[in-house]
């Protein structure tokens, strides 16, 4: 968790990067592939998500996407960075609009923060 301006605390990966949702997801399996993965690189892990501080253990998973990595998954939700946020606590892609559906940064319980970012 880290906190980022008005958006409050949201959910970060261990290097500080902002983790989004993408509301064409309706379960736990990855739909942003090709493309919109380049432009939204899914959150991958090799062994077991760790939480860190503020982060609910219980709802940190993982889901096998279609390349055979294992993407985190966050209160049912997986996770993507943006690879327009350039530095550890940038939320550039809040509230953005691509590959059909609209991308959030998540609160400690998991859900999509909906308003909108103020630099």
């Amino acid at each position: 968790m880290r906190t980022a301006g008005d958006l409050g605390k949201i959910l970060a990966d261990g290097k500080g990067r902002t983790l989004y949702l993408f509301e064409a997801d309706t379960s736990a399996k990855s739909t942003c592939d090709g493309a919109c993965a380049g432009v939204w690189p899914p959150s991958t892990t090799q062994g077991a998500p760790k939480a860190g501080p503020g982060v609910d253990a219980s709802k940190l998973s993982t889901t096998t996407r279609d390349d055979g990595k294992k993407q985190v998954v966050y209160n049912g939700h997986p996770l993507y960075s943006y690879k327009g946020d350039g530095a550890a606590g940038d939320t550039n892609g809040q509230g953005l609009d691509q590959f059909g559906a609209k991308w959030y940064v998540l609160d400690a319980s998991g859900k999509k923060i909906d308003k909108e970012r103020t630099d």
